[in-house]
């Protein structure tokens, strides 16, 4: 039987309530307080689903650190999504976060998924889509093709034989290709799509039209082999549009036929069977009661909090600890929601509490390291105690060895003291950014020092997927400036040995 096949084009879940939950897989951590049964399936899925799409791309599956697995909490509506979040356009749904040693997704309630509606859950598989994306290249992609890449491998069935089918035809798109303005085919088709437009229209069919494209050449007979000739022009440095012109011929018929294509009465889904699937060990455990009280607070804490936000919830954090006074991961999370609002001292004395009753507590560790890193960045320390502070982060290490947050933070000790960093410290750095090569902090970090040790090679490689992102974030324009800079070193001393060779 072949593993990788077509079916033409659903999905169904139970729910219910039960105490918190935390179901425990190879790369998921899934806290929820619906029941047994229904939070292990989910689990189960999540690991069906990475299973499916390493599978596909030839991709070895390696097993993460314990705290490098993406954690994920299941809340009881959208409303609450947008509540922890702070989002204020009531068609969220749910929320990733990619984020070195602390990926963290938030989703409603597990249970029946409508396909005329875009759900928490397939926004969870859209999110991880890019991140096993990134994971697997450094290449930079235009935009269309990044976010139809998503779109098209986010809907997902799990059939009852086992297999798993990817790409099924997204039907919560179908208003916005039926009533929104469409993007014209060689904005689509430009590296941006049309996202720095001086004079931006407001195209909400983008991510529709960008399922369809994905969709038509990914599994029509008639496209057979374009995407991959494509992604080889794009790789041969072709810009977007002479690419698309290269690989898929007149677009303006290419737009005709994704009209005709979206219009057909059946899609293919692309097939992995069951015997391709490999989902390791999942365990599940009812929280112990202080864990499900502080669970809140904790949920407030992973997502992130402004320093308002902090003020607001150390009180309950307090609370819940006094209650619970001997719990080890009630005391971290206290210590962390006491850092996260600038309570120093309050932070060290609860993570030193979680430690003694558990010196392997890996957060309260880290919290400890954040709190002692703060103290002598104002003062409150002297700058000999940089040495404690690195201390700290070894101890972390030593209890986790690849969890990237003690590696980052142990090279910033000597950024932070006005110190060069050791070599142990720089491949510590670059060690953490193999281990999560999706969170941009992280891999602006890594550029600035090659630049600074002037290996620009390396620095233009992991500059271009920030200064070429779809998504602009915080560093995509110093990026984008910064692999000018070095291109343009890289050039000028390739130009000395050119002329070398000419005489």
């Amino acid at each position: 039987m072949s593993i990788l096949g077509c079916c033409a084009l659903s999905l169904t879940a139970a729910t219910a309530t039960a105490d918190w939950l935390e179901a425990s897989s190879d790369h998921f951590v899934v806290y929820g307080d619906q029941n047994e049964a229904t939070v292990k399936r989910f689990t189960h899925r999540l690991e069906r689903y990475h299973s499916a799409m390493t599978h596909v791309f030839g991709k070895q599956q390696t097993k993460p650190g314990p705290s490098n697995r993406v954690t994920i909490f299941v809340v009881s509506s959208r409303a609450k999504v947008r509540e922890v979040v702070g989002a204020k356009n009531r068609f969220v749904a749910g929320q990733y976060f990619a984020r070195a040693g602390a990926s963290v997704a938030i989703v409603p309630e597990i249970g029946h998924a409508s396909q005329s509606e875009l759900s928490g859950q397939t926004i969870l598989y859209h999110e991880y889509a890019h991140h096993i994306m990134i994971g697997m290249t450094a290449r930079t992609y235009p935009r269309w093709f990044v976010e139809g890449f998503a779109e098209f491998f986010s809907n997902v069935r799990f059939e009852e034989d086992g297999s798993v089918l990817l790409g099924v035809p997204a039907g919560h798109r179908a208003g916005e290709l039926m009533y929104a303005r469409e993007v014209p085919i060689r904005t689509l088709l430009s590296f941006d799509g049309g996202a720095s437009d001086p004079t931006p229209r407001r195209y909400d069919s983008f991510y529709g039209q960008s399922w369809v494209l994905f969709h038509y050449l990914q599994m029509a007979p008639e496209r057979k082999g374009q995407l991959i000739e494509y992604q080889q022009l794009l790789g041969k440095g072709q810009p977007a549009l002479e690419a698309a012109e290269g690989a898929f011929g007149d677009l303006t018929q290419l737009e005709r036929d994704m009209d005709s294509y979206m219009n057909r009465r059946r899609l293919s889904a692309m097939v992995v069977a069951a015997e391709a699937i490999n989902v390791g060990p999942i365990t599940t455990r009812k929280l112990r009661p202080g864990e499900a009280a502080m669970m809140p607070v904790m949920i407030e804490s992973k997502v992130g909090v402004s320093d308002e936000e902090a003020k607001e919830l150390v009180p309950e954090a307090r609370k819940v600890a006094a209650s619970y006074p001997n719990d080890a991961a009630v005391l971290s999370a206290l210590a962390e929601a006491e850092f996260d609002a600038d309570n120093d001292d309050a932070a060290i004395a609860a993570a030193d509490r979680a430690l003694a009753i558990d010196p392997k507590q890996i957060n309260a560790l880290i919290q400890k390291g954040y709190a002692l890193a703060n103290k002598v960045r104002s003062g409150a320390l002297p700058k000999e105690s940089w040495k404690d502070v690195r201390a700290q982060f070894i101890k972390a290490n030593g209890v986790e060895n690849d969890h990237p947050i003690p590696l980052v933070q142990f090279y910033l000790t000597y950024v932070s003291q006005g110190e060069v960093p050791t070599k142990n410290a720089i491949d510590g750095l670059e060690w953490a950014m193999h281990l999560a090569p999706f969170d941009s902090q992280l891999r602006w970090l890594v550029a600035q020092q090659m630049v600074s040790d002037q290996r620009f090679q390396e620095a233009a490689l992991t500059l271009a997927p920030l200064a070429y992102s779809p998504h602009r974030g915080q560093h995509t324009d110093n990026a984008l400036k910064l692999l000018k800079d070095v291109e343009s070193r890289l050039t000028t001393e390739q130009a000395p040995q050119d002329s070398a060779k000419a005489d």
